[in-house]
Order: structure tokens, then sequence, then C-alpha cells
């Protein structure tokens, strides 16, 4: 089982779109398009990984019912940090025993989740 190192921030999900987050994910979007790359971003409704016991301390500074964006490039995560200023941030390893799928939403049932194949 290959693991890959997964960089997020994450706010509550009503501050999350009350910030030009769309805009900004929608245009970095279409960069990587223009550029021939696949997107290393995702935006997750109530994400699954921020129930991971190491990942408490994260947790418990985000209000509920919590967003946010994941992706395999912390200069991007470092990026979009400095421009919604009010999120918290950290990192991941997965797939493991705490968290077996990063994409996973408390939201939405595994069998309908997004995430890419």
């Amino acid at each position: 089982m290959s693991q890959t190192t997964y960089y997020f921030l994450a706010a509550s999900q009503s501050f999350m779109e009350s910030e030009p987050l769309d805009e900004v994910l929608e245009e970095r979007h279409r960069r990587y398009q223009s550029e021939g790359r696949d997107p290393d971003f995702f935006y997750i409704l109530q994400p699954a990984f921020l129930a991971a016991p190491e990942l408490a301390s994260v947790s418990a500074q985000i209000e509920t019912p919590a967003a946010a964006v994941i992706s395999t490039d912390p200069y991007f995560i470092r990026w979009l940090k400095v421009r919604l200023v009010l999120v918290r941030d950290g990192q991941f390893v997965a797939p493991s025993e705490s968290i077996p799928d990063p994409f996973a939403s408390v939201a939405v049932p595994a069998a309908e989740s997004t995430a890419p194949d």
C-alpha cells in the first residue's frame, strides 16, 4: 500500500463559503488545464480525516461543520493559507489505519465519494 503525504487547510464550512475560495480554486484549475496538469487539490465538506487522533488538536480549533482543501503540494496550501488567513493547516499521511481514505467525508457515504480513481 503506497502512502502519500497530504497537506491541508481547514475551517468552518460557513467561513470557507464566505471567502472567495471558489474563484481561487477555479482559477487554479484553469491554470492546471492550460499546463496539461491534473489537479492535485480537492475541496471536501466535512472531511473525515479531521476525526483522526493525530489531528485532534487541529480539529478542536475548527467549528463544525468543517470544510477543507487538501493537496499533495505544500506550497499551494501555504499560498492559499496566506490568502484565507483564518484557517488551520496541517498534514497527514494516507492511507493509514486512522485515515484509510483521505477524500472521505462524513457527510457523504463512502460509496458516493467523489475521490479520484
